[in-house]
């Protein structure tokens, strides 16, 4: 319902268009946000999350990007501040998640992974703290931004250690820019799922081996991981940063 969690505030996904990411924007436009802006290359998928968006009364905006580009990145941003305003809150949700034996990981798959998942992530967090900035007046939050991690960056699985790397690296990033940046009153965390029951993940065929080795055995629901990216994106977080959240359903412990 509206009037709890988000209100009055914008905020910017990359990453939107469907999964956790459509979740966690419809979900911020029903608790009030006032602005929800998505930053993809999926514009029709985009389209619909914004479509539920404006009809729980946010205002939106949209940017298709290459974000593994600083260029592209920078001009999203600004883009989507241009139609918005300030900019409360960044998401970084763009990722590619593709399976291949240890032994088998070529050059241009390692680069294409890097290239989104932490250059594209890296590029968005420069320029939100760059926006950011602008409205530092302590001891009132001048920004917050959410990195989605993972569980895979802590526990190894098979035919993965390219995504997993990634986000070790997010992890990292995280810590760093939350260190960098808390002087300005900006705070930086990552969210660490374990298997989130989006269609794409149905569709991979991995949840069952994921769920059976999760004592609540199943998968989350992109609503219930949704939640804690707005606790930690929301105006109830003042005071965590650079802490990485890890919401497995016991699949590993921290």
């Amino acid at each position: 319902m509206k009037g709890h969690g988000m209100e009055g505030m914008n905020i910017v996904l990359a990453g939107g268009s469907g999964g956790l990411g459509a979740k966690v924007a419809e979900l911020a436009a029903e608790r009030g946000a006032a602005g929800v802006g998505i930053i993809d290359v999926n514009m029709s998928g985009a389209l619909e999350v914004l479509k539920t968006c404006k009809d729980f009364g946010a205002e939106t905006a949209m940017a298709i990007a290459d974000i593994s580009l600083a260029e592209g990145a920078h001009g999203a941003f600004e883009e989507l501040a241009g139609s918005l305003g300030r900019i409360d809150t960044l998401v970084n949700l763009a990722a590619i998640y593709p399976r291949k034996a240890l032994l088998e990981i070529t050059d241009d798959e390692w680069d294409a992974e890097s290239a989104l998942n932490i250059k594209g992530t890296y590029h968005l967090m420069v320029a939100a703290v760059k926006h950011m900035k602008q409205y530092v007046d302590p001891p009132t939050i001048a920004g917050r931004i959410v990195n989605i991690s993972s569980v895979d960056a802590f526990k190894a699985h098979p035919q993965n250690a390219h995504y997993a790397a990634t986000k070790a690296a997010v992890v990292s990033l995280t810590r760093s820019f939350a260190h960098e940046f808390a002087a300005d009153q900006i705070l930086v965390n990552s969210v660490a799922p374990a298997g989130i029951a989006t269609e794409k993940a149905k569709a991979a065929g991995f949840l069952d081996e994921l769920a059976a080795a999760n004592p609540l055995n199943r998968a989350a629901e992109p609503a219930e991981m949704a939640e804690w990216v707005l606790m930690a994106g929301g105006p109830r977080n003042t005071y965590m940063t650079g802490e990485n959240i890890i919401v497995s359903g016991g699949y590993i412990y921290a």
